[in-house]
């Protein structure tokens, strides 16, 4: 299984002696920031370090750009600056040499329309179809935001099952803080996951603790059922200290060796 976890570029150097240590892959976390997308002389330069460090990113990940991203917007301002975010995403993701990009569904969930819903479920279908046939070489993971349930992200999966390159990116925190209980989420999910979001929190509150300091019960990683067609998994906290102490849970609970 391929581990990873998030590197801080201010430490770069000791974050790569880091993941070689510890046999983890990177998820680069800095380029959904719209001040960085905003600015090519620091993507080059952040891009430019990364890749200066004598490791191999054939395995990584980007987190692609989420913040007001609403590629199904009926509004067609949005909409194109939704695709101009997510392209930007992919081709930096590209020039890292990552083997792919999470994107978040980011649908309005108080919005209680069976139109709309129905709307949307198509819409990203056809959106990120259409996004993985042009961009064959990179995976695009679609992950759970803060979806109520796994509904709408299971038709979207399931309509595009056929794909290759697309795939479900399942964040088990932010299911923990719907209304529908992990094993719910893992079973309508599951033949589609490909990547893995973990962290804890109290169930209240999208906190990015560290795995095993939460209310979260993480017997669900010994489900064979998430982990059929062997996804990736991050440890989605910041910090050496928060990662270390994830770790030292995973691998004392059994639940990577």
């Amino acid at each position: 299984m391929i581990l990873e976890c998030i590197p801080e570029y201010q430490n770069a150097e000791a974050w790569a002696e880091l993941a070689e240590k510890y046999g983890l892959c990177f998820e680069y976390n800095e380029f959904f920031r719209p001040a960085v997308l905003e600015d090519p002389v620091q993507i080059d330069e952040l891009i430019r370090l990364y890749l200066g460090l004598g490791r191999s990113t054939a395995q990584d990940t980007v987190h692609g750009a989420f913040f007001d991203i609403t590629v199904s917007s009926s509004d067609p301002l949005i909409r194109n600056a939704s695709d101009y975010r997510v392209k930007q995403s992919i081709e930096i993701a590209e020039r890292l040499g990552a083997r792919g990009v999470v994107f978040h569904t980011n649908y309005l969930s108080d919005f209680k329309s069976a139109s709309y819903r129905d709307a949307w479920a198509e819409s990203n279908s056809r959106y990120w179809g259409d996004i993985c046939a042009a961009h064959r070489d990179v995976n695009i993971y679609l992950e759970n935001m803060f979806d109520e349930s796994p509904e709408l992200l299971g038709r979207v999966a399931d309509n595009l099952e056929t794909v290759p390159n697309f795939g479900v990116c399942l964040d088990l925190a932010h299911a923990f803080l719907s209304d529908v209980a992990i094993p719910d989420w893992i079973r309508m999910l599951a033949k589609h996951v490909r990547h893995i979001h973990i962290n804890d929190n109290d169930g209240r509150e999208d906190l990015h603790r560290a795995v095993g300091s939460g209310s979260i019960d993480w017997s669900v990683l010994k489900s064979k059922e998430l982990f059929c067609n062997d996804p990736s998994l991050l440890i989605e906290v910041s910090g050496e200290e928060r990662l270390r102490s994830s770790l030292r849970y995973l691998k004392d609970s059994g639940y990577i060796s």
